[in-house]
């Protein structure tokens, strides 16, 4: 408006030129870009697990994930990330096709998972753990008197959900009696289980104890609880390792404070004291599984 063409023309060819610039200069480092530039990362998260990760309302989320990566990334200068709801099937390829940057909810770490993609794995750097838990069992309170060894479970129909380690578990031998069925995320089996269609569900114990503390008509058994433990991590796509090393660092400060034991209080109450202390890491357990392709003790078979 009052700018004549030719000026025009010139602040064109100026910022032309500025981009192409810019462009050169980022074609000359390999380092990439940082996902905490601007302050602003969206999380992967479960929408579906009270205690653990567990959206009400559409954009409010809440739990024990949400705020641990509200905790570490506020020490690295996100103070305000955004949570985007994934099914547990879907978590690699929401990092891999950029949907979200992060993915806290509850993943646990594996070798397969932390392998590079070209090596058959799911290509992901994890910061972790976090928490680690074993596999549990959740019924109906009214029949939790059936059920005080593994074997009650035998010719029982057990619900699990797609994506898990919890359902490759169940398909090893040893639980060879147990009868299963899939469905495609938490909510499906815990509300089969209360209409009565399957006799539990079962996954990671800490996970279950956040259903139990929403709803009395729910109850875990803390003797069944069985496999290796699960050790849950806050993932990204490879190619960040500043960035991983400095959630690592993060996560290291808050594991060792007084906030990580309180803030696991909050969301999961109905943990025993003695299962929230194994939950728990130590900063050796962090470094071991923490921005690294293999880890010495990661798990072979989950």
């Amino acid at each position: 408006m009052g700018t004549t063409g030719r000026r025009f023309r010139t602040i064109r060819v100026g910022a032309a030129v500025t981009v192409l610039a810019v462009a050169a200069l980022a074609g000359c480092s390999s380092k990439p870009a940082s996902l905490f530039d601007g302050g602003e990362v969206e999380v992967g998260a479960k929408s579906d697990q009270p205690g653990t990760s567990y959206s009400p309302h559409d954009g409010e989320f809440n739990g024990f994930d949400i705020t641990v990566a509200r905790e570490v990334l506020g020490k690295v200068g996100v103070k305000s990330p955004s949570f985007e709801g994934v099914l547990s099937k879907n978590r690699a390829r929401a990092l891999h096709e950029g949907d979200v940057q992060l993915i806290a909810a509850t993943y646990s770490i594996t070798k397969e998972r932390m392998a590079p993609k070209s090596q058959h794995g799911e290509g992901l750097d994890f910061v972790g753990p976090y928490a680690s838990t074993q596999q549990g069992v959740l019924v109906r309170t009214d029949d939790a008197g059936d059920y005080k060894r593994l074997n009650d479970l035998d010719g029982h129909l057990v619900c699990v959900w797609e994506g898990t380690t919890s359902a490759k578990e169940l398909e090893r031998k040893a639980y060879g009696d147990i009868r299963t069925v899939t469905e495609t995320d938490a909510r499906d089996c815990v509300k089969r289980l209360r209409e009565g269609t399957v006799d539990a569900v079962s996954t990671d114990q800490l996970l279950l104890y956040g259903f139990m503390g929403a709803d009395p008509g729910l109850t875990v058994e803390p003797a069944l609880s069985f496999g290796p433990f699960n050790d849950y991590g806050i993932a990204m796509s490879k190619g960040h390792r500043d960035d991983c090393k400095k959630l690592q660092q993060a996560l290291m400060d808050y594991a060792r404070s007084n906030d990580w034991d309180q803030d696991f209080h909050n969301n999961l109450s109905r943990v025993p004291k003695e299962i929230r202390d194994k939950a728990r890491p130590t900063d050796a357990d962090i470094d071991t599984y923490s921005c690294t392709d293999k880890p010495g003790n990661a798990k072979v078979d989950d």
